[in-house]
């Protein structure tokens, strides 16, 4: 009786073993497929850019946090011609190993999540009227209600350096202090989102409400809204629509 004992320990041992494996399997599976779509979702996006208006050619770059660091288009690459596996992933270090190079932009990337752990994906892009007033260097204040979509009663212009260097980001992360969307000086604009998805949605409401305002500026002189007032339409919109995903 002793034999066939120790044939069904060693049986249940190697079964342990086998079992034991499955959980590591799983989680790097999950991981690499996590990953995959991440990618996939800032390729489909990225061909969003120019239907949408907010970018033309191989201007603005797009985002998504994941694990260390985060992953973001590459730099001068068509939208078109960019494959999930172009898409590059750089640490919060700065570093990257792929063969391609990361945006020129990959610096305020990194430095917007490292400021910000509620943003999740990041888009830059350069739209018609909130590059204008961008360059005119005007903030867009509260002159419609969909301000709130920036987190506060203003969108703030950035101040102005050259594109991809560090005083350019820490302007960045400076005019995006308590807000989730800004315009860059003589550049574009930025809008951050708990997704890409969010992330999308708020740089078309920007560009929308940069429209909506330029428009006005030459009809008259904008009403502007009062901060209580601000403050009861940001209140409502903690379960409206897109600005309640997480």
């Amino acid at each position: 009786m002793g034999a066939p004992r120790h044939e069904e320990e060693d049986d249940t041992e190697r079964k342990n073993a086998d079992d034991a494996a499955f959980p590591l399997d799983h989680q790097a599976s999950r991981a690499v497929s996590t990953e995959q779509t991440l990618r996939e979702e800032i390729v489909a996006n990225g061909l969003k850019l120019t239907p949408s208006g907010l970018s033309q050619g191989t201007s603005g770059n797009l985002s998504i946090r994941f694990e260390s660091g985060f992953l973001i288009t590459p730099s001068g690459m068509p939208y078109g011609e960019v494959t999930p596996d172009d898409v590059v992933f750089v640490d919060m270090d700065g570093h990257h190993d792929h063969p391609r190079r990361p945006s020129s932009e990959w610096r305020f990337h990194r430095d917007i999540y490292m400021a910000r752990p509620d943003a999740h994906a990041i888009v830059h892009a350069h739209p018609p009227y909130s590059t204008a007033l961008a360059m005119c260097r005007m903030d867009i204040p509260a002159a419609h209600y969909m301000i709130a979509v920036s987190g506060g009663d203003s969108i703030r212009c950035s101040d102005y350096y050259t594109y991809g260097t560090q005083a350019l980001s820490d302007a960045v992360v400076r005019a995006l202090d308590g807000r989730l969307a800004c315009l860059m000086a003589n550049h574009g604009m930025i809008a951050v989102g708990a997704n890409m998805e969010q992330a999308m949605w708020r740089a078309i409401e920007v560009e929308t409400l940069a429209r909506q305002y330029t428009i006005a500026l030459q009809i008259g002189k904008p009403i502007m809204l009062r901060d209580n007032e601000v403050t009861q339409v940001i209140e409502k919109f903690g379960n409206y629509g897109l600005m309640s995903k997480k």
